[in-house]
């Protein structure tokens, strides 16, 4: 049986047929899909998000562990999607105006699936007049804004006050999330709900829509 270890390594390094091959080799191990993500891609990604942050690794390095990650998402999409726990509610998420990372957000929508929501992205480069519009079309519990680079933290507070402006505010919860991103910074906007990690967005997900 494959040892998750190896497909925590192949991601982190950037590998992504080997990536694809441990991750086939791990579900036909019946190893689950849930516990493919939980033990092997959420790892593998803290593991980058922690070489990044330390300048251990550079951009370059981040994309091909992205491009790795998402080899395995889309492999996994089709057990994860099955939704094999319980409904739990509506999710609405996106990566914010100025900003094209995607990494974070896709594990975090890959676990929220996992557990039992239904997710609607969005995308990236999300404008606050594009998050407005989708919360008053939709009937979302939640919504989600992740800003991945410094420069982009300032567009979550600037879709928040959209979102009062809008009297849109009270409507749905806002949780918050990314590597710039602090419990601070999510009082300090009024955010809900800050994540800082996937399993604890999800955690934290469960417990905003029972407030």
């Amino acid at each position: 049986m494959i040892n998750l270890i190896e497909l925590v390594n192949t991601v982190a390094k950037g590998d992504v047929s080997k990536t694809a091959e441990f991750t086939r080799k791990a579900l036909d191990d019946q190893i689950s899909a849930k516990e493919i993500l939980d033990n092997g891609l959420v790892q593998a990604m803290d593991i980058v998000g922690d070489q990044f942050a330390k300048s251990e690794i550079f951009f370059p390095e981040l994309l091909m562990a992205g491009e790795a990650m998402k080899a395995a998402l889309e492999l996994l999409r089709p057990e994860l999607s099955k939704k094999e726990g319980a409904y739990i509610g509506k999710y609405i998420i996106g990566t914010v105006q100025g900003d094209v990372h995607d990494i974070g957000k896709n594990i975090v929508i890959m676990m929220l699936e996992a557990n039992g929501w239904e997710v609607m992205d969005l995308g990236i480069d999300v404008a606050p007049e594009r998050f407005c519009e989708a919360v008053m079309n939709g009937d979302f519990d939640i919504l989600g804004m992740g800003a991945y680079v410094s420069l982009s933290t300032p567009q979550i507070e600037a879709t928040i006050k959209a979102l009062k402006d809008a009297g849109l505010r009270d409507k749905v919860k806002i949780m918050v999330g990314g590597v710039p991103v602090t419990q601070a910074y999510a009082d300090q906007v009024g955010a809900d709900a800050y994540g800082e990690t996937a399993v604890d967005t999800v955690t934290k997900a469960k417990k905003l829509i029972k407030t």
